[in-house]
């Protein structure tokens, strides 16, 4: 079998994939894509007076101030996965969910660690999807099926939205020399550009969503790790970033790429 047919095989693979599972997949995607908003603001309610404290110590704002971010984040976040899973105001949700992660790179000072902020900027793209999605669900007769025409506002969300998914893939390389290392980073880099450019997207993106939910397991298995250490904490928190990018890399599949994309322009060629 030459290298074309493998990538035909590959390719009808996803399609068929895509047919069986597209009155499911945008559902499945949102709920990834939002994993992290909803533990966090859970995580808000059971860690109040620690989350309080943080703030207070680090920004010296005073009981009141600290306890009003705490609330405002559990309450945004918590009103904005409801509002993104019932499909209801989903736009404004939206905005909302961006309006929080400025907020938390802020308080947090997550501005100076590259590497958290590159996955917010990725937590970002994930809900410039989904607003993507929103507004060609209104126009379609199936949830989460794009219709012929597309709005050019649209397109650029997705684009913006597949380029800032990418960061996140970036902060998993690993810069060590073992051979295995080598190999995930020039596989990983490769079906990054893929998806980023819009070239194969469908089949790249649900490479990435299997590799990655891999990688998320093996690594941030919190569910080992006792409660009471701070490393359940970390990893958590790594786990359900990661499952949100999932979800944006899923409505990729689940949407295409968009009108900005390699493969779109193929089909004019």
């Amino acid at each position: 079998m030459g290298q074309n047919d493998l990538m035909g095989t590959a390719e009808d693979f996803a399609d068929q994939f895509l047919r069986v599972t597209k009155q499911y997949l945008p559902h499945v995607a949102r709920l990834c894509l939002i994993s992290t908003f909803l533990e966090d603001g859970i995580r808000m309610w059971f860690q109040w007076s620690e989350q309080r404290d943080y703030i207070d110590t680090t920004w010296n704002c005073g009981y009141l101030l600290a306890s009003s971010f705490v609330f405002l984040n559990l309450l945004g976040q918590l009103t904005g996965c409801v509002l993104v899973l019932s499909r209801n105001f989903v736009q404004y949700a939206c905005f909302g969910l961006f309006g929080i992660i400025a907020l938390q790179t802020i308080a947090y000072s997550i501005l100076w660690d590259l590497k958290f902020l590159m996955r917010n900027l990725a937590l970002g793209g994930g809900l410039l999807l989904l607003l993507a999605e929103s507004r060609s669900e209104g126009k379609s007769m199936f949830a989460g099926v794009p219709t012929m025409r597309e709005s050019s506002p649209k397109q650029y969300m997705q684009l913006g939205g597949r380029v800032l998914l990418v960061l996140m893939f970036m902060t998993l390389l690993h810069l060590d020399a073992s051979f295995f290392s080598i190999v995930q980073n020039i596989v990983g880099t490769a079906l990054m550009i893929l998806v980023a450019v819009g070239f194969k997207t469908k089949l790249a993106a649900l490479t990435l969503v299997v590799w990655l939910f891999a990688i998320n397991v093996y690594f941030n298995a919190f569910w080992t790790i006792p409660v009471y250490k701070p490393m359940h904490d970390f990893l958590k928190y790594d786990f359900f970033q990661t499952m949100s990018v999932i979800g944006g890399l899923l409505l990729v599949v689940a949407l295409g790429p968009g009108g900005v994309s390699m493969d779109e322009k193929k089909k004019e060629w």
